[in-house]
This record gives C-alpha cells, sequence and structure tokens, in this order.
C-alpha cells in the first residue's frame, strides 16, 4: 500500500506540480499532499462516511469521476448523506468493480528502475534499508529562508498566544510579515500532537531580524523529551 500510495503521490507531483506534493510542505496556503505516509503503522485515516470535525459535520464521502469536477464539499453532511448514501447503493449496483493496486505497483518498479527508490518514513520509525535522509522541507531550505522559533506547546491556542506576545515585543518585525511567513506545525508524537510555531524573517530587513529568543512558551513534548 506505502509503495502504491508513494507512486501515486510522485505521478501526481510530476504531472501537476503546482497543486500537489509528496511531502509537508510546511506553512503553505494552497496545495494538496498525497500523503503516503499514512500507509504504516499506528497511523490514522478518515475512511469513507466519516464524519469530519467541521461546524457543519461534513462527511468524508465516496464520488463518481463524473462528480469531481462540480462536486460541493458542503453539500456533503450528516443531514445529507443518509439519502444519498441510499440512492448511491442502488446507482452502483450492478457497477461495482473491485480496485487494483496493480497499476501503481508497475509505476512503483518503473519508478525504482529510475532510481527513485523509498522516501523519507515518519521520524519515530526505525531506519528502512534504501530510505534517504529524513531532513523536512524546512530544514532543508535553511540556508535559504531565516527560520526562529516561537512557540512549543501542547495545545494550539497557547502557542499562538507566545507569538502574539512575540509580535508585541517585536512590533517593526511584525509588521514585515506575511502570512505565509508564520509557520505552525502540528507536531505528531507516538500518542499525541502538539504545537510549534516559526517565524521566516525572509521579507524582514537583515539589520531589523531578531535572533532567536527563549521559547515562549516552552512545554515538554515528546520531541524535548
Amino acid at each position: 500500500m506505502r509503495r502504491a500510495a508513494l507512486a501515486l503521490a510522485r505521478d501526481v507531483e510530476r504531472r501537476a506540480p503546482t497543486l500537489g506534493d509528496e511531502q509537508v510542505v510546511e506553512g503553505r496556503a494552497h496545495g494538496v499532499f498525497v500523503d503516503y505516509n499514512q500507509n504504516a503503522k499506528d497511523r490514522t485515516v478518515a475512511s469513507a462516511y466519516s464524519v469530519r470535525p467541521t461546524p457543519d459535520a461534513r462527511v468524508s464521502a465516496p464520488l463518481s469521476w463524473d462528480e469531481v469536477a462540480s462536486a460541493d464539499p458542503a453539500d456533503f453532511t450528516l443531514a445529507t448523506m443518509p439519502k444519498r448514501s441510499r440512492s448511491w447503493a442502488t446507482a452502483t449496483r450492478d457497477r461495482r468493480v473491485p480496485g487494483s493496486l496493480e497499476g501503481l505497483l508497475e509505476l512503483s518498479a518503473r519508478h525504482e528502475r529510475a532510481g527513485q527508490g523509498d522516501a523519507p518514513w515518519p521520524p519515530h520509525y526505525k531506519k528502512q534499508a534504501g530510505e534517504p535522509p529524513r531532513v523536512q522541507p524546512s530544514r532543508a531550505r535553511a540556508a535559504k529562508h531565516p527560520l526562529i522559533e516561537i512557540a512549543r506547546a501542547k495545545r494550539k491556542q497557547d502557542a499562538l498566544a507566545g507569538l502574539k506576545r512575540w509580535k508585541a515585543r517585536h512590533p517593526k518585525v511584525a509588521k514585515y510579515l506575511e502570512p505565509a511567513d508564520v509557520l505552525v506545525d502540528a507536531m505528531r508524537g507516538r500518542s499525541s500532537t502538539w504545537t510549534r510555531i516559526r517565524v521566516n524573517l525572509q521579507h524582514v530587513p537583515p539589520k531589523l531580524r531578531p535572533r532567536q529568543e527563549r521559547l515562549d512558551p516552552d512545554e515538554k513534548t515528546l520531541a524535548s523529551w
């Protein structure tokens, strides 16, 4: 499954480089992240017909290909899905065909023959044979983008409060920041998540760029134990 998902992610990125990405692009506002690493032990996935944590209780809805272009996620909610699921079952009863991974596995084999091997696994997994270095895109870009870390907290709102205090201490810097310069990362531990906030100072004049300060807050997280 992971080989198939990775092959799909790479082909999406090749065909539509402005839309898809096989790796996490931290702080981005647009695009589709094809998360091949969800196909690993202890990962969680929202299955079809799962209710999502949104105010209108949207539901993960299976679509036919002819619905994709015009589908509106707001149409699929806890209130509307019972009727849709009944009509869907009737419409698809005579044309159900089991899916197959053979095409994606053949694509994976072509990638391997072209020199594209495995991709990085989640950080707390044992190093796999043939796996490339586990370097997050933000760290790989560190030489080009001056990043400083602001906060680490178990709760997102606490980390955002720390960011607000940082901006109050550096008002001249804050006015140069663009929305994409504030990187709010949901970090995954073995059994829980925590929030990290960093700031990209690329749009701040060099003479105004503050140095790395003590994190505020700096709560104990799995990554800092």
